[in-house]
């Protein structure tokens, strides 16, 4: 039992519930143009109900955070995972679009916030010393993207073999019986030790986060890379066959994806431990922009996108321990996953309109030119705004 709460079994456990998580989210992009086919909705009806996920994951994320903060990580995660699967199940038989967005909206959206990156780098950042900290949350991540990756081509298998319904029913089976794993997460006694020894309050914690101009700056910033990557997970598979290539393609675009994601997220983490925190975000996102610019204006071919899909992949989910660590680094562990939270709103609120306004820009338009060119330009403003970031550790006083 002491093996299953040491800090390698919760960087384990914790990285296969993100990776499942996560590589859901990932792939609901493959569901996008059958499950609109068989139940007659347009592209920005479907797109609403992934958007209102992100918006619902980034209003929550604050909520479940404290909760988590207040009373340990373990059960937030086992809770989520089983809600997660509820949600999963709902929306395989959602007949309307309501059903569609309160399923795979606000049900998904809720279980996202205390199964991703905001609880379980919340409770290894508690979990582990200060020391190890940025190789935990990268060795976390890259465990993340390898179970990312296998839902790939996991899930395209069960569309094509058992089609999409049954497919969104098993991926929900997996999801239930994945809440057991929380179990070596326990981040309880940290959380309670924090609450008996007195200090800062939450709501000072809160005050202080939100005046701070650094915090805002996070925010903004993170703002960008939400609308980057639910735009491009939302929208890349039906983009690529709009232009004629085939669905495969798209499978192996997101495959590839998330393969790099695996050692990107990793060195992510590492690099932050060698070099400044913001420094490594600013650059990521400027390589960010230049890949979807060249992508969005060269001439499309295989090739292409593959080296798009493994660029992307390369800085998909390193901006998440960076800034995890960067908000641990500049207002400490003991409120992590509620400060996090906030600053995650606003990665969030670029999601939604991120996948949204793909939905809608097509049904308007009938092309997602406009909005490859709204990411270049969110990521090259993100890159500014992170540059000026304060980043020493606020000097506080000990209680007695």
């Amino acid at each position: 039992m002491d093996k299953l709460k040491s800090p390698l079994a919760a960087i384990v456990c914790g990285g296969i519930i993100m990776g499942l998580a996560l590589g859901m989210r990932h792939v609901q992009g493959l569901f996008m143009l059958p499950m609109t086919s068989a139940r007659g909705w347009g592209r920005e009806e479907f797109a609403l109900a992934i958007a209102l996920q992100n918006l619902v994951w980034g209003v929550a994320q604050p909520f479940t955070g404290m909760i988590a903060d207040r009373w340990g990580s373990r059960r937030v995660l086992a809770g989520a995972c089983l809600l997660y699967a509820a949600g999963l199940y709902l929306m395989a038989h959602a007949a309307t679009g309501m059903e569609l967005a309160l399923a795979g909206g606000l049900l998904i959206g809720l279980a996202l916030s205390g199964t991703a990156f905001g609880t379980v780098y919340g409770a290894l950042s508690r979990i582990v010393p200060p020391s190890r900290r940025g190789w935990a949350l990268g060795l976390a991540g890259a465990v993340g993207g390898v179970g990312q990756f296998a839902m790939v081509p996991a899930t395209q298998g069960l569309i094509s073999a058992l089609g999409w319904l049954v497919a969104l029913v098993l991926i929900a089976f997996v999801l239930a019986f994945a809440a057991p794993l929380a179990y070596p997460l326990d981040d309880s006694a940290a959380a309670g030790n924090a609450q008996r020894q007195g200090g800062q309050s939450l709501r000072h914690a809160i005050a202080e986060a939100l005046t701070h101009r650094g915090f805002w700056l996070l925010n903004l910033g993170f703002f960008a890379c939400g609308f980057q990557l639910a735009f491009i997970a939302g929208h890349l598979p039906a983009y690529l066959a709009d232009r004629g290539l085939s669905a495969n393609t798209g499978v192996a675009a997101l495959a590839i994806v998330a393969l790099a994601n695996v050692g990107g997220i990793y060195v992510c983490g590492e690099l932050g431990n060698q070099y400044r925190r913001k420094h490594v975000l600013a650059y990521l996102y400027l390589v960010r922009s230049a890949a979807m610019l060249l992508f969005a204006t060269l001439p499309l071919s295989t090739p292409g996108v593959y080296a798009f899909a493994f660029v992307m992949g390369a800085t998909w989910l390193g901006t998440v321990p960076l800034t995890n660590g960067l908000v641990s680094q500049v207002f400490g562990v003991r409120y992590i996953s509620t400060l996090f939270g906030l600053v995650f709103v606003g990665h969030q609120l670029g999601g939604f309109l991120g996948v949204w306004l793909g939905g809608r820009v097509f049904d308007a338009t009938g092309s997602y030119q406009i909005m490859w060119l709204a990411s270049v330009a969110f990521g090259l403003i993100a890159a500014a705004l992170h540059w000026p970031i304060d980043d020493r550790a606020i000097a506080r006083a000990q209680p007695a």
